[in-house]
C-alpha cells in the first residue's frame, strides 16, 4: 500500500513524505515571498512598502498559529489513529478539524476587519509605513478561512499518504499567485494591494483543491457533515497537542512584533524593512530541513501506533542528521554572499549595506537549529504535549524575548535584536534535542511493547 508507513526503509518513506512536501512548500514559500521580491523593488517606494508588509508579518503569523493549534494538533492524532487501524477516529479527527479551522477563520476576520489599525501600530507603523501596512492587510485578511483550510487540510493529505496530492494544493495556489503578482503589481499599478489581492486568490483555489480531496467519493477519508460540531472530548485530546505547534508560531508572532518596535526605536523604519528581509532569507534556508522534520512526523506517528519503535528511532537519526547536514551548508551559504541574498528583495543600497551584516550576526550558528527542529519534531510526533510546548516557549520566550529588550539597551543597538537569535539557536537547539534524546529516544522498548514515554 502507498500510504503504509509501517513497512520498507524508514529513509525512503520519510523522504517520500519529505520530498513532495519539500516541493510544494518551496512553491508555496514563493508565492509569500515573490510578493516581497515585488514590492522591494518598486522604485522610489519599494523600501518603505517592504516595510509595510513586515509590519502585517505577525498577523499572518498569527493565523499561521491557529490553524497550527488544531492542524499540526489533529494530524498526529489522525495518522496515530491510522497506525492502529482505528478509520472511525482517523475520520471524526479530520472533521473535526475542518471545523474548528471554520469557525476560528471567521473570529479571526471580525478582528482583524474592526481593530486592524490599532493592532498595526501596536505591532511597530509609524504613520508613513502604516500606508503601506494597511493597504496589505485590508485585502490579506478576507483570504483567512482559505488560508487556513488550505494549509490545515493539506497535513492531513499527506498523513493519509498521498503527498504528492498534498504537494499540488500547494502548487496550484502558489502558481496563481506568481502569475497574478506582476500583473496586478506593475500591470494594473496596485502595488502592495495588488500582491495582497494575488495572494487572496490564489489561497480560494488552493482552498477548493484541498477541501475537494476530502469531499470525493473515492477519498480514503471524508469530511463528515455530521462530524463537524465541535466534540469536546476529541478537542481535549487534539488541542494539547497542538498547542506545541501554536506556541511555536504564535511566539514567532511575538518575536516579530518586539522586533519591530525595537528595530523602529534603535533603528529606524529602515531597520524594520531589514528584518523583513531577513525573515524572508531564513524562510528560504530554513524549509528543506523542515520538509524532513515535518515529513518524518506521520511516519513516526504511524509507527508508534503500530508500536514499532525501531523504525521510530532510525527515523530520527536519519531526520537529525540530514538536518545537521543542511543547517551547515545554509550557515556557510550565509556567511559567503550575505549581499547577493539582501540583493535578492531589495535594490535599496542604503538596505543592501545595513542589512549585510545584520543578515550574518542572525544567521550565526544556525546548524543548532537542527536540534531544535528534530526534538520538536519528535515531541508533537509522539503526543509529548507538555514537552513540545515548554521548548517552544523556551528558546522564544524565556531566551529571545528577553535578549531582544536587553541587548539594545545595553550598548547593542539594533545589532543586539539580531544577536538574540544565535544565542537562542545554541541553548534552545541543544536542549530541545538533549531533552528528547534522554525522554524518548533512549526510553522506547523492544517492538510491539507497550511504551512509557
Amino acid at each position: 500500500m502507498k500510504n503504509d508507513f509501517g513497512n520498507g526503509k524508514i529513509w525512503k518513506v520519510i523522504l517520500a513524505q519529505a520530498i513532495p512536501l519539500l516541493a510544494a512548500q518551496l512553491v508555496h514559500l514563493l508565492y509569500n515571498v515573490v510578493d516581497r521580491i515585488y514590492i522591494g523593488h518598486l522604485p522610489e517606494i519599494g523600501s518603505m512598502a517592504l516595510t509595510g508588509i513586515g509590519l502585517a508579518f505577525p498577523i499572518t503569523t498569527l493565523v499561521a498559529a491557529f490553524t497550527n493549534l488544531f492542524a499540526t494538533g489533529g494530524a498526529p492524532l489522525f495518522a496515530i489513529a491510522r497506525g492502529e487501524g482505528n478509520e472511525k477516529k482517523a475520520e471524526k479527527v479530520l472533521s473535526q478539524v475542518a471545523g474548528m479551522l471554520v469557525i476560528t477563520s471567521v473570529f479571526l476576520l471580525v478582528i482583524g476587519l474592526v481593530w486592524r489599525k490599532d493592532i498595526l501600530y501596536l505591532f511597530g507603523a509609524s504613520d508613513v509605513s502604516y500606508v503601506y501596512a494597511d493597504d496589505y492587510l485590508k485585502i490579506y485578511i478576507w483570504g483567512t478561512t482559505a488560508a487556513m483550510l488550505s494549509t490545515g487540510l493539506n497535513g492531513f493529505i499527506n498523513a493519509s499518504g498521498y503527498p504528492r496530492i498534498g504537494m499540488m494544493t500547494i502548487f496550484i495556489g502558489a502558481l496563481i499567485n506568481i502569475i497574478l503578482d506582476p500583473i496586478l503589481i506593475y500591470g494594473m499599478h496596485m502595488n502592495v494591494t495588488g500582491a495582497a489581492l494575488a495572494t487572496v486568490i490564489s489561497q480560494i483555489v488552493s482552498c477548493f483543491w484541498a477541501v475537494s480531496f476530502f469531499l470525493r467519493s473515492d477519498a480514503p477519508y471524508h469530511i463528515r457533515r455530521g462530524l463537524l460540531i465541535p466534540d469536546l472530548h476529541l478537542l481535549s485530546e487534539i488541542v494539547p497537542l497542538g498547542t506545541a505547534g501554536f506556541v511555536m508560531q504564535g511566539t514567532n508572532s511575538l518575536v516579530s512584533i518586539l522586533c519591530n518596535v525595537t528595530l523602529r526605536t534603535f533603528g529606524g523604519d529602515i531597520y524594520v524593512g531589514i528584518m523583513t528581509v531577513i525573515n524572508s532569507v531564513r524562510e528560504i534556508l530554513s524549509l528543506p530541513a523542515q520538509c524532513v522534520t515535518q515529513g518524518a512526523q506521520p511516519v513516526l506517528s504511524f509507527n508508534y501506533g503500530a508500536r514499532k519503535y525501531s523504525r521510530i528511532k532510525e527515523g530520527i537519526r536519519f531526520m537529525t542528521g540530514v538536518g545537521l547536514i543542511y543547517t551547515v551548508c545554509a550557515w556557510i551559504l550565509v556567511l559567503l554572499m550575505p549581499q547577493v541574498l539582501m540583493g535578492i528583495f531589495t535594490s535599496d543600497a542604503e538596505m543592501v549595506r545595513l542589512g549585510t551584516s545584520s543578515l550574518k550576526l542572525y544567521f550565526f550558528a544556525f546548524a543548532f537549529m537542527a536540534g531544535q527542529m528534530s526534538g520538536q519534531s519528535t515531541f508533537t510526533a509522539l503526543r509529548c504535549t507538555k514537552r513540545a510546548i515548554f521548548f517552544s516557549l523556551f528558546r522564544k520566550v524565556i531566551i529571545v524575548v528577553p535578549l531582544t529588550i536587553i541587548l539594545p539597551r545595553i550598548g547593542f543597538g539594533a545589532d543586539g535584536v539580531y544577536m538574540a537569535e544565535p544565542i537562542s539557536n545554541v541553548l534552545g537547539g541543544l536542549a530541545c534535542f538533549i531533552a528528547m534524546y534522554f525522554t524518548v529516544y533512549r526510553r522506547f522498548p523492544a517492538d510491539g511493547e507497550k511504551a512509557y514515554i
